[in-house]
Order: C-alpha cells, then sequence, then structure tokens
C-alpha cells in the first residue's frame, strides 16, 4: 500500500509501523494474514486503508461476523477516525451499531431513501413513546391514575404510562404536575422507540419487496 501511495521506503515503514502499534498488530505483524482472525483481518483492513491518510472512508458492514468485544473495539477505532476529522460512511446492519456511531442515518427502501436523519430525529418519527411511573402504594397509585388523562394503567405491576415523545418539555411538565399535586412515583422511566421499531415502521414488508439495509453516514 505505501508502494501504491508512492511513498518513499523511509515513509513506507514509518507509516507502517505506526499502523501496526495503532491497531495492535505488532505481534502478529510476521505472521500469514490468512491465519488472523476475523478481528484481526477487520484491523488490518482499515489499518492498510489508512496508509494514505485519506479524508473519507467507507466502510461495508465491518463488524458483520466479528464476535462483541472485538466489535466494540472497532467502533473505538471508528470514534478515533471521526474524532481526527475523518469523514466515515458506514454501511451496517447492526441497528445498534447504527445508533452508537452515526452522526446522521439514511434508512433505505427499495433503493430509495425513506428517512435521514440523526438517531434521535427518526426515534421520533414512530409512535409508541411513553413516560411510565411506578408506585408502591396503592393509595398514591390511584390518586395519579385518577388525576391524570391518556394514560395506561397496570393495576398488577401500580404502573402507569403517559404517552411522551421523550422530550425535555414533556418530562418537565410531568414532574412538575407531579410535585404540585404531592404525587411521588417510586420509580420514572422515559421509553421512546429505538432503532429497530424505526425500520420495521419503514421498511414492513408490505411495502418493501427485498429488505434492504440501513446506509449510516
Amino acid at each position: 500500500m505505501a508502494d501504491l501511495h508512492h511513498l518513499s521506503k523511509s515513509e513506507g515503514r514509518r507509516v507502517c509501523v505506526e499502523l501496526l502499534e495503532r491497531f495492535d498488530l505488532v505481534e502478529a505483524a510476521k505472521k500469514p494474514a490468512s491465519t488472523y482472525s476475523g478481528g484481526m483481518k477487520r484491523r488490518l483492513d482499515l489499518a492498510m486503508t489508512l496508509v494514505g491518510s485519506p479524508r473519507i472512508i467507507f466502510l461495508d458492514e465491518p463488524t458483520t461476523g466479528l464476535d462483541p468485544r472485538s466489535r466494540h473495539n472497532m467502533w473505538g477505532i471508528i470514534r478515533g477516525l471521526v474524532s481526527d476529522g475523518v469523514t466515515v460512511f458506514l454501511t451496517t446492519q447492526y441497528l445498534e451499531e447504527a445508533d452508537e456511531l452515526a452522526d446522521r442515518i439514511a434508512v433505505l427502501n427499495d433503493g430509495k431513501i425513506a428517512a435521514e436523519g440523526t438517531a434521535e430525529e427518526l426515534k421520533r418519527l414512530i409512535p409508541g413513546g411513553h413516560i411510565r411511573l411506578r408506585f408502591t402504594d396503592p393509595v398514591t397509585y390511584q390518586s395519579a391514575a385518577d388525576a391524570l388523562r391518556e394514560v395506561t394503567r397496570d393495576e398488577e405491576a401500580l404502573s402507569l404510562s403517559i404517552p411522551s415523545d421523550g422530550s425535555q418539555r414533556e418530562l418537565r411538565s410531568l414532574l412538575d404536575w407531579l410535585d404540585s399535586a404531592g404525587i411521588e412515583a417510586d420509580e420514572l422511566t422515559v421509553h421512546t422507540p429505538d432503532l429497530d421499531d424505526v425500520f420495521f415502521a419503514l421498511t414492513s414488508p408490505a411495502n418493501v419487496p427485498n429488505q434492504p439495509k440501513e446506509n449510516v453516514r
């Protein structure tokens, strides 16, 4: 790769040493690449890509088949590249990966972009978000259930679910109301749709002849 980028021998050696150290491949440097594990091969591929110090990198499903530890290590490498100012276009089928890494996400539906935005913007497209209040005192639970509107009750769990987009404004409004009413919930949790919900809603079988994959940028 150093030769392809027309680097001098000394510069090529320097860059190779730096990349081998950066991707933890020093001990494996003299071994045939065919003996590398899947994670090592992915790190080697990325190291070779960086020989020319590119400012834009396209990664096609770089963590497919990796174990959880290797996947998280690769995530760290990708985050490091972005921190260094490299623009990364990443294609992935792992929605968690998209949520973790992407500044912006484009979901493809039958070869066309069905939706694009940040992870949080996409999640807000899908209904189903709610704030869940859980109580241990039946009397307090009943008081809150009687006072709140548009609430879903779970009598057995003594919990209430209030529709919400998960915004700070709605959460503050509910907390202010609970405080003014003198009602104290034992547990409050905010539940919003995840990217799995977004993906299934935008690429349902009724609309998509062949299941696509997401493009993450």
